[in-house]
């Protein structure tokens, strides 16, 4: 999740580099095809009009403005990316691993990195310190760790309910938040509390958060997408509304075509091969199966047996964890749907 430099809007993105723009955040493409590894973290450039989308290997995809000035996709890492923040004028970004280790690109200038320390816990986020020209690393226990910028103040060594995912900071740099899994927030320095999800039973988990520019608060973002506002505007969310269910008819009087399906693997792993098990009472008929993803529609057709029964097969590389897949069939003038939600 990255925010617009204005506070008016804001980028969503999963793992599998899908860019889902929010208030008057420019969509500017997103990754078209396979990845080697997903991706874990994006930022914006200072105006608004690029964004660069890095994955857990250091791969760095860049849109719009945003320009190119290295990465670690071909370099052996110790541990994987989990992040990255820009510089100010755009003109460079900083890589972080689990392990803490930095890489530098364009000016982005080095502080220093936990890369050759033992920690507690892994890092999982890091934000730059408008104020100092430094940044921060947090680490999934809330432990800060203050390069060229001030320490102030972490949850390092307090019980969590569960882990902290990231972090953002205030406009003027005085102070950030950190936020857990559940949507905890927990605020140092001047940075203000606007509220949390830690007491709301989530859907999925918070992954990522984001601060507004314009008003001081901050967004949250959920592994499905989903978008928690507090003390910022709402603009939308990720989380793609269920196509409408088949209108409902009265039962079909008996000898009339019919259909039911099911899937073989009712969770199945994202990319991997999913099956649609079609039984009806309509012979050597044309199926049409159609699946419903988020925006996306896609199509297989194939024909019953002489039984009225049919296994399609297909892939689901284009559905992302967690994202639930509408699958509906037609066989004839019969109809019938099911779904089903990658793991």
């Amino acid at each position: 999740m990255a925010a617009t430099p204005n506070g008016g809007g804001y980028w969503i993105t999963d793992s599998a580099g899908l860019v889902v723009s929010c208030g008057n955040a420019p969509n500017l493409g997103s990754i078209g095809g396979p990845l080697a590894q997903p991706i874990v973290g994006m930022a914006a450039t200072p105006n608004g009009n690029g964004y660069w989308l890095v994955a857990s290997d250091g791969g760095i995809f860049s849109f719009g403005d945003a320009q190119f000035y290295g990465s670690t996709g071909g370099i052996h890492l110790n541990q994987p990316i989990v992040g990255m923040t820009a510089t100010p004028d755009g003109g460079g970004y900083w890589l972080v691993a689990s392990d803490g280790g930095i890489f530098s690109y364009g000016d982005a200038q080095f502080h220093g990195s936990t890369g050759a320390m033992h920690l507690n816990q892994p890092v999982v986020g890091m934000s730059y310190d408008s104020a100092s020209g430094g940044y921060w690393l947090v680490a999934s226990d809330g432990g800060i760790f203050a390069f060229n910028a001030p320490f102030d103040g972490s949850m390092g060594g307090t019980p969590l309910n569960k882990p902290v995912v990231g972090m953002a900071t205030t406009p003027n740099g005085g102070g950030y938040w950190l936020v857990a899994a559940d949507g905890g927030i927990f605020s140092f320095g001047n940075a203000a509390f606007h509220g949390s999800t830690g007491s709301i039973a989530l859907n999925r988990p918070i992954v990522e958060m984001a601060s507004d520019a314009s008003t001081g608060g901050y967004w949250f973002v959920a592994s499905d997408g989903g978008i928690f506002a507090f003390g910022a505007p709402f603009f939308g969310s990720a989380v793609a509304p269920a196509p409408p269910p088949p209108p409902s008819s009265p039962p079909a009087p008996p000898g009339a075509p019919s259909c039911a399906v099911s899937m073989s693997i009712p969770n199945p792993v994202q990319g991997s091969e999913e099956t649609a098990n079609i039984q009806s009472n309509v012979p050597n008929t044309p199926v049409a199966v159609t699946k419903y993803y988020k925006s996306v529609i896609t199509h297989n057709t194939g024909t019953t047996d002489g039984s009225g029964d049919a296994a399609i097969s297909f892939n689901i590389g284009s559905a992302s964890h967690g994202y639930t897949v509408q699958v509906a069939v037609t066989v004839g003038s019969a109809s019938c749907s099911t779904s089903f939600t990658p793991q």
